[in-house]
Order: structure tokens, then sequence, then C-alpha cells
């Protein structure tokens, strides 16, 4: 039986307290979603052991690689799961639509615990592991407009922003719950047994128990008051993919919502809260138990922004504030990343600061080294001697050397000759390449270039382990996700009042996933690439910055503020 929800007024009155009702809506819906987020994260924080479970025959760096891009793959079908479940959404309901998106999350989650890896079952293993981030990429790009559109549905207007923004905090809860458990089951099967011994698919199978939960929890809820008004009414659509996006006026207002809120607002949060994790890890060489236990702590102290940046845009407005995050990290990511660098590993950062080794070559034997999956092969000298300071994050500067000779690099006073691969024999190329990265790596050395266990980079063992270096990294991190708070808190609500409630879900779905699924989930991957073909640890950051600052000019012009909308009212766009 239904339950008979409180009239439409009541939800409109500015001055109220919240309702018992609303608080049971805003727990369940965030709570559902935090494990939601959990299932989708577990695997960006644990792609290190999935990178050598399911590509073993890789070579190291490709691993990584390939592994970002399996994570990446999940943001990239976003779009396509808003489609799906933003039509069944705005036609169904918005509760029924998100009960099937957090099932078939919790399901591919559980799955990959179990799923042999690739020395086991060869290419299929892989094969398999895309295919269950694919449905959990579905599921996402579904779950995130239900749940927004739900609350914000139940929310008195001029409390939207606050309302949403604990929609908002349910991914960083979910990041923080998925370190949380990953710590926890480290300590409690040691660190041998978590990697090498495979245990650490107890984080994935631990999602059944959270989706039970979740089912149970939202099974309770009603369905969204201004949903029952509109099909009270008879104004819902029968075509609302086509509604929202089928013609030039409602396009447009979808590619201003695409390019001038969640294009920068996505790459502002994966680069605060997910580049920064993968930066510390394969560019610092900090430890992975030391990048968790930073990172935690960092999103527990700025989690509360979010329901703050949130509720001050109830006040000030939406627009202000998710602009200003996109200027400030536009602005500031660069600086930041460098004190960064410099807390994390001091020798590192000397090393690279102002300091660009050489390759002198022939220009026209040097070729793109972009290579996003890792499966290119280098045999001029020039890309090889490029990739091979890449690879090992030392910038370098390429000077043009005579016509037709093979390319050398100078390291300090080392001057080292590279080789062109296709002119080995049989017996040099199982010689020649090994001994050009052992010299490579002894010139690093020496000049200054520390090696991947120094002792100078920061260490933190436990949660408790506040060291100076450790705390002082902590609270550049929380920068960087304060920045993250600001263009994600009021985002929720600004999308809700953007679109009508008979094609809300849809509209408000697709530039959300296609904001957060392509330009934020392509960013770890794409920046990773940047660096290896480049050297320069900092090169990866061009990505966010560029789309950041775009977002902002475009935001500017031509996003109109819309708090005191009436989300009630169903004549589009106004």
């Amino acid at each position: 039986m239904v339950q008979i929800v409180p009239p439409i007024s009541q939800y409109n009155d500015r001055l109220r307290t919240m309702s018992a009702h609303e608080r049971k809506v805003i727990f369940a819906s965030s709570l559902g979603t935090v494990f939601e987020w959990y299932d989708f994260f577990v695997f960006a924080l644990l792609y290190p052991f999935i990178a050598n479970e399911f590509f073993a025959s890789s070579p190291p760096t490709a691993r990584n690689i390939f592994a970002l891009l399996v994570f990446a793959a999940g943001y990239i079908v976003r779009p396509f799961g808003a489609i799906v479940f933003g039509r069944i959404g705005d036609l169904v309901g918005r509760k029924y639509t998100f009960l099937v998106t957090i099932g078939m999350m919790g399901l591919s989650t559980f799955l990959v615990g179990l799923l042999p890896g690739s020395n086991s079952i060869g290419i299929a293993a892989p094969i398999l592991l895309l295919v269950l981030r694919m449905l959990q990429g579905l599921a996402v790009g579904g779950e995130y407009g239900g749940a927004a559109t739900y609350v914000a549905e139940h929310a008195p207007a001029g409390r939207r922003g606050f309302y949403t923004s604990w929609i908002q905090l349910t991914a960083t809860a979910g990041l923080f719950l998925t370190l949380i458990v990953i710590v926890v089951t480290r300590d409690l099967v040691g660190e041998a047994a978590f990697g090498a011994g495979g245990m650490w698919r107890i984080t994935f199978l631990l999602s059944i128990i959270l989706l039970v939960i979740s089912l149970w929890i939202r099974f309770q809820l009603n369905e969204s008051p201004a949903f029952l008004q509109m099909k009270a009414d008879g104004e819902g659509s029968s075509s609302p993919i086509r509604d929202a996006f089928g013609n030039w006026p409602n396009l447009k207002i979808g590619l201003i919502a695409l390019f001038g809120l969640t294009a920068g607002q996505g790459v502002v949060w994966y680069a605060s809260q997910f580049y920064i994790y993968a930066f510390m890890q394969i560019s610092l060489h900090v430890s992975y138990l030391t990048a968790v236990n930073i990172m935690a702590w960092a999103l527990v102290a700025a989690a509360p922004f979010f329901v703050v940046f949130g509720w001050l845009s109830d006040k000030i407005g939406r627009k202000p504030i998710i602009l200003t995050g996109c200027l400030l990290a536009a602005l500031l990511y660069f600086p930041v990343f460098g004190m960064i660098a410099k807390v994390a590993n001091p020798a590192l950062a000397k090393a690279v600061a102002g300091q660009h080794y050489t390759v002198t070559a022939d220009t026209a034997d040097c070729t793109s080294l972009f290579d996003p999956v890792g499966t290119k092969v280098f045999t001029h000298s020039c890309d090889i001697a490029r990739r091979e300071l890449g690879l090992a994050g030392a910038p370098y500067d390429l000077v043009a050397g005579t016509p037709g000779s093979p390319a050398n690099l100078t390291i300090g006073a080392t001057r080292i000759n590279a080789y062109d691969a296709s002119k080995l024999d049989a017996a040099a190329q199982k010689t020649v390449p090994a001994a050009f990265q052992q010299s490579v790596a002894g010139a690093l050395r020496k000049a200054g270039f520390p090696a991947n266990n120094d002792a100078g980079i920061v260490k933190m063992a436990s949660l408790v382990d506040f060291n100076p270096q450790a705390v002082e990294l902590i609270l550049l991190v929380f920068a960087l996700v304060l920045l993250a708070t600001m263009v994600y808190g009021p985002i929720g609500a600004t999308l809700v009042e953007f679109f009508p409630t008979r094609i809300r879900y849809s509209g408000m779905s697709l530039p959300y996933n296609i904001g957060n699924g392509v330009f934020g989930g392509l960013l770890p991957a794409a920046a990773v690439a940047l660096v290896a073909a480049s050297g320069d640890i900092f090169r990866g950051l061009w990505y966010p910055v560029i789309i950041a600052g775009s977002t902002f000019v475009i935001g500017l012009l031509f996003v109109p503020e819309t708090k005191d909308r009436d989300i009630y009212d169903n004549n589009p766009y106004n």
C-alpha cells in the first residue's frame, strides 16, 4: 500500500524544519548511495592488485595503464546508463529505478571478487573484468540522477542545496568507507596475504552485505511527490529522452549544463580525490598504505564542506560557488601539486625542479610517445631515449641533432647513446635494452634522482602516525579535496533545477554522467599517459586545468542562476 505523502505546499515552505519523512528520505537515499559508491570506488583504490591479477602478462607500467583504462571504462558507459535508467525513471518512477541500479551495482562488484585471474583463465579474465566494470558504470549512470532527483523533489524550496548536498557527500563517504575497509582488511590478514595471497578480494565480496542493507532500506521509501503530482496531472512525457535532447532549444540547455557545469566539476572532483592518489604513488613513489592513510584523513576533514557549500548555495546561489571552485582549481593545481611533491618526496622534487635532462636526436627520428593503452612498440632511438626518461619521471629537453645520427641522452655529466631497436639482431635484443636501462638508471642516481625507496619519502604507517611530514601532506591534500566540495556540493540541486519534472531524471543524468564519466573518468589514465610520454610529473595536470578553466568561462557567460526556480513548474526551462 502506498503511503500518502504530505501536500506539495508543505514542501515549498522555506521556513519549516525538516520533517521525519524527509529525514528518512535523505538517510535512506544517502546510505544506499554510499554503498553504491563503495562498490564503484573499491576498484579504483585496488587497481595495483587488479593490474597484477588480471594483466599479469603485460609489463608493470602497461598493467597499471590497462587497469586504469578498465576503471575508466566504467565511466565511459555511464552516459548510456543515464539514457536507459533516466528514461525508466521518468516513465516508471524514481524509487523503483534506483532499486534496479543498486542491485546491478552490488552484484557486479561481488562477482569481481569471485573472478579468476589471467593466470587461471587467460584472456577471459580481463574481458570478464571489463564486462563487470561496464555493468557498474551503467548502474551508477542511473543511480545518481535518481537519488538527487528523489531528494530534491522532497526538499522545500530554498533548501534544495542543503538537502541534496547530503547526496553529494555520499560519493566521498563511499570513498572513505572503501579506504577504511581496505586498511582494516590489510591489518587483519597481513600485507603479504592481502596482496600476493589475493585477500584483497574480500573488499569486493563484502558488497553483497551492503547490497542487502541498501535494498531493505530503499524498499521502505515512497515515490517522490513531484513525480506523483505530474502523473496525477497527466503531464508526464512519453519520450523523455527525445523531449530533453531532441530539439535545439532543449539540447542547448543540456550542452550548457555539460560544458558550463559538469565537465569542470567532474575533472576537479576526480583530480582532487583520485588523480592525487595515483600521483602520490606513481609519480612520487609514496607507498600504497601511506597514500591511503593520507587520503582518509583529508577526506574526513573536508567532507562536511559538501553540506556547507550546499547550504551556502541556498543563500548566495549555485553558480558563484561552482564556478569559483573551477577557477581556483585552474589557478592552484600546479602550485599545490608542486608543494605536495616537495613534501612527499623532497629529493625527487629537487631533482626535477628547474632541471631538464637532454635528449639529442634527429627530429625526423622522433614520433609521438602518447601511449594511453601501453601497447605501442618503440623502435626509433629518439623514442627509446625519451621513453626511458619518461617512465622514470625525469623531465627532458629535446635538442635537434645531426640528421641520420642515433639519439643520445645527457644526464648530468654522463652521456649515454641510445639504440635503434629495428637494427638489433636476436642476441643484441636480449642484452642491449637491459644495459641501456641500467646505464640510464645509474646516471639518474648520480644526478641526484632518488630511488623508489628513498628514506626521505613521506611515510604514514597507520592512521594515527601523525609525523610532521604526513600532517603537512594531509593539509595540502585537504586543500585539493576542499575544491572538490565547492564544485560538487551544489551540483545536484543545480541540475535538478535545470530541468522540468517530466524529463528531469533523463535531462540531468546525461550531462552529469558525461561530465563525470567521460571528462572526469578518463582523467587518471590520460594524465598518467601524459606524464609517461613527457617525463614531466606535472604534465598530466594540464588536463583538469584546461577543462576547469573552460568551464569557468562558459559557465560565467551562459549558465543561469537556478536557486529560486519552482521545480514543480512543468514548463521547460522557465
